[in-house]
This record gives structure tokens, sequence and C-alpha cells, in this order.
């Protein structure tokens, strides 16, 4: 056990050099390139007299801190619902979660379009934690309780469901073209209040995660054995229902629709530190923030001045790597 501490303590310092390195590299190359001594000089001396620290400051630094904080958000969330589940195909991008969300939205576009970009948000954001509600509670009142079958056939239906009608409202009322922008999955529209609803609701998700963490380790190995351990794990599914909502809903709600994060990650930070969520969840939480905003970065660079959907990026580093674990057969449980 200290040996597997270690080599996580390594791997998490690792992750985090390489966080802060992106950050810079995020926040430094863009349409027009900036030194990172200015970059410097504006986070701990900001003068709103040079038009680089105006740029640093209002569009780049809150776009490469919601990209972080969104990648790890979807990467711990896409934990916790594996572990909960033992289903190694959950995620937030397969349970309903991104379907939730852009009903939620579709409807205030149509009904209140008066709502401004904060209120769209937190529509999103109630959306996505409805469906996750939804979901779980459709795979968890069957008979025979939640299992990893019934939670995924649950999280198709309802996504199915929530998709369809989202697609149905966007033709009729025409607002197909501004959804599209969403589906595509970014976060060039990241400011800093984005920034604070993402602290406040992934910061409470974030502390959840972490003190369920033991208990989900032995959740994992199955209920029969964890209830045979005098643990209560209907407890623990609750914290763990509560913990998606917020991680998934706070990311969705700000980013869009950004995949494989939530399925891959975990499977990466699975395979390095073991099957401890003590270990498994801040490791994920560090990667996902990483590839996301690597992935933020390639997003404006493969062919600026255009921006790439970061959905697209995402996809194209996580499927390849999803396909290398299940031939593996690293992805078990």
């Amino acid at each position: 056990m200290p040996k597997r501490i270690g080599r996580a303590t390594f791997i998490f310092i690792i992750s985090c050099i390489g966080l802060v390195f992106s950050l810079g590299a995020s926040v430094a190359f863009g349409v027009s390139d900036i030194e990172l001594s200015t970059v410097w000089q504006a986070v701990v001396a900001f003068d709103p007299a040079q038009t680089n620290h105006q740029v640093i400051q209002e569009l780049r630094l809150p776009r490469a801190v919601g990209a972080a904080l969104v990648g790890s958000f979807l990467a711990v969330s896409g934990a916790v619902m594996q572990g909960l589940t033992r289903n190694p195909l959950a995620s937030p991008s397969v349970m309903g979660v991104t379907h939730g969300a852009a009903f939620a939205l579709i409807v205030s576009l149509v009904f209140f379009p008066s709502l401004s970009n904060i209120g769209l948000t937190f529509a999103s954001f109630i959306g996505a934690g409805l469906a996750v509600l939804l979901v779980f509670a459709v795979g968890s009142f069957s008979s025979g309780g939640l299992t990893p079958v019934k939670l995924a056939l649950a999280g198709v239906a309802i996504g199915g469901m929530l998709s369809s009608l989202s697609t149905a409202i966007s033709l009729h009322f025409q607002v197909a073209k501004q959804m599209s922008f969403w589906y595509a999955g970014g976060l060039a529209n990241t400011g800093w209040t984005s920034v604070q609803i993402l602290l406040v609701a992934g910061g409470i998700g974030l502390v959840i995660a972490v003190a369920i963490s033991k208990a989900m380790t032995v959740l994992s190995l199955g209920e029969d054995v964890s209830k045979g351990l005098g643990q209560n794990t209907i407890l623990v599914k609750s914290l763990g229902v509560v913990v998606v909502f917020l991680l998934s809903g706070a990311a969705v709600s700000v980013a869009g629709t950004v995949g494989f994060i939530g399925l891959v990650i975990p499977h990466i930070s699975r395979f390095l530190v073991g099957a401890d969520y003590r270990l498994i969840i801040p490791v994920s939480a560090v990667l996902g923030g990483w590839l996301l905003v690597a992935a933020d970065t390639g997003a404006r660079l493969v062919n600026a001045p255009y921006e790439t959907p970061v959905g697209a990026i995402t996809a194209f580093i996580g499927v390849p790597f999803f396909l290398y674990l299940a031939r593996g057969n690293r992805g078990n449980m």
C-alpha cells in the first residue's frame, strides 16, 4: 500500500505540473500569440492600460481555468458513475446528462427568450441534474435494484427521449442553429461568472466525492460485499448521485457536449493507480483538466483563426485510446 500511494503521489504531482504548463500554453497561444512573461505579468501585476493584459484577464485566463474545471468535473463524475454502478461505460455523455441539459436549454430559449447567458447556464444545469436523478431513479426503482445493465438501459432510454423532444422543439421553433454551437461543445463564451458557477457547484461535489471515495472502493467490489461490511449502500449511492448532479451538471451547463473525458480518464487513472477511489478521484480530476485544456488549445490552433469544436478534439483523442483499453481488457472494474 505505501508503494502504491507513493506511485500515485508521483503521478499526481507530474500531472499537476503538466496541467500548469498546459494552462500557460492555453493562455499564451491563440490567434495572436502572447509571450509567457506577459502572461505572468497580467496575472500578478494587471495593467488595464495594456491590451494584452485585458485579453488575458477577460478572455483567455477564464477560458483556460474553465476548461480545467470542466475537464476535472467530467472526469470525476465519470469515475463516480463507474464506481457506483460497476459499469465501465458509465459517463455523463452516455447517461443522459447532456441530453437533459440540452432539453432545458431549448425550453428556455423558446419559452423564456429574455433569459441572460447566466440564466441559460442555470437552466441547463438544472436540466442536467434532473436527467441524472431521473436515470438513477428509473434504474433504482425497478425490480432487483440498480444494476450496471439497468442503469445503461435507463440512460439510453431517457437520453433518447430527451434528445427526440429537444430535436422536435428546436425544429418547430427554429432554434436548431442556436443549439448547434452548444451540441458541438466549446468554451468560447466562458467568463469569470461561469468560473464562479463551476467553483461553487463543483467545489461542493468534489468534497463529497472525496468523502465517499473509501466507501466507493468497497461498493465497487459488489453490493453484497459492501453490505456485509456494514456499509450503508443507499446513503453512498445517494451521495454519489448528488456528486454526479453537481459536477456533470455544472460542466455541461458551461461547456455543452464534451464527450469521452468522463469515459476514458477514469480508466486511465485506474490503470495508473489501481482500484482505490481515494487515489482515482484526485488523479482523474487533474488528468481530466489537463486533457480538456490541451484539447481546447488545439481547437483554437488546428484551424486558426477559426475554431474547431472541442468535442471533436476530445473524440479524436478519446475514441482510439478507449478502443485500445477495450482491446487490452484494461477497462474492467
